[in-house]
């Protein structure tokens, strides 16, 4: 299956389910995330809050690809931590 994010083909890492996070939760959190922040380069990382479709906040990291497509590796709920070392 595949997700598109507004234009943008979402792929996922088998490590994306480490935590119990769905495809879907994870798609909705980056369809309504609250807040991305830039961590890294080589390739471009990007770090995400945003809600599962109980309205949980999770944390999500990425890789883009390329221009239209991105890498999910890492879904968890969201902890203080995280928002903290990223600005989130």
């Amino acid at each position: 299956m595949i997700y598109l994010i507004m234009d943008v083909i979402v792929e996922f890492h088998e490590a994306a389910f480490r935590h119990g996070i769905s495809r879907e939760d994870i798609v909705h959190a980056l369809n309504h995330k609250k807040q991305d922040a830039w961590i890294g380069e080589l390739p471009e990382k990007w770090a995400v809050i945003g809600p599962d479709r109980a309205g949980n906040q999770i944390e999500l990291i990425y890789n883009e690809i390329d221009d239209s497509s991105i890498c999910v590796y890492h879904a968890m709920n969201a902890r203080d931590s995280f928002i903290k070392k990223y600005g989130l």
